[in-house]
């Protein structure tokens, strides 16, 4: 079978360069053993080597053209390609037991921010998500506090998740090139059970300032603060990007207390 035409539609760019779909595909070394979802294979540049290193690999994806080339192609994905939209799929229909699994993929540059806030809602089964994205926004994810690149899905996925950029990819080695380069990164379940707050707050809390991120933290939050006064915070000077997870932590916290009726005497 011929190979599959890049569609601008799907945000496809096609990596050319086996070396660097090794070294994604090494990304997950540390986990074999546990069963793995590939987001967008393509032609299976990436899905070679997850099968050569012994992974249990499912694959989603949504073009049928992909999914014609990989089912020629690949006779070990044999009941194995799940087609249709990632962003759709329930993770827990795929993986039915209670177990930890892992996503990897050379994600789509328009939909890689959803994809990781969908992987974001099984954050307590996915062991490892790796995987190739826009470098912008693969430094983001990774980005520490006091940072430029730091922003809502930063502190999000690292309440929960450890970040590594690992290495850049250049925009050569893709057909068609895009315009920008591509990073890949790793992040890898952390050992928090609980956060310590109100998970839906501390979401709304940095959602919330970072949708202000030019003003300190004390006009930001104005609106979530109840009626109550609270303890003075260093945290209300700062800037969201300033802020680490536990400091995040912290001022939900402070939130919180806001909202409370102070006790009695």
């Amino acid at each position: 079978m011929k190979s599959v035409k890049p569609k601008k539609a799907l945000g496809q760019h096609f990596l050319t360069d086996l070396n660097v779909a090794r070294r994604i595909a090494a990304t997950l070394q540390p986990f074999t053993g546990l069963p793995v979802i590939e987001v967008g294979p393509g032609m299976g540049v990436l899905t070679q080597f997850l099968l050569e290193d012994g992974h249990d690999v499912k694959v989603a994806e949504i073009d049928d053209e992909s999914v014609a080339y990989l089912k020629e192609n690949f006779p070990a994905l044999d009941g194995r390609i799940i087609e249709g939209d990632f962003l759709k799929m329930d993770l827990n229909d795929i993986f039915p037991a209670d177990g930890k699994f892992c996503v990897i993929g050379n994600y789509p540059y328009n939909i890689s921010s959803q994809i990781f806030f969908h992987v974001l809602d099984y954050k307590d089964r996915v062991a490892c998500c790796s995987g190739m994205l826009q470098r912008e926004v693969a430094e983001r994810l990774a980005a520490a506090p006091g940072t430029k690149a730091r922003g809502i899905l930063s502190v999000l996925l690292q309440a929960w998740f450890d970040v590594e950029y690992l290495f850049t990819v250049d925009e050569k080695v893709f057909n068609p090139p895009p315009k920008v380069k591509s990073g890949v990164i790793r992040m890898t379940r952390n050992s928090v059970t609980e956060l310590g707050c109100d998970p839906a707050l501390f979401k709304t809390v940095v959602k919330t300032t970072f949708g202000m991120r030019r003003k300190a933290l004390r006009n930001s939050v104005k609106s979530l603060m109840g009626p109550h006064p609270v303890e003075a915070s260093h945290l209300l000077a700062m800037r969201p990007e300033q802020l680490s997870v536990a400091e995040f932590i912290e001022l939900t916290n402070l939130i919180s207390r806001s909202r409370k009726p102070a006790p009695e005497a």
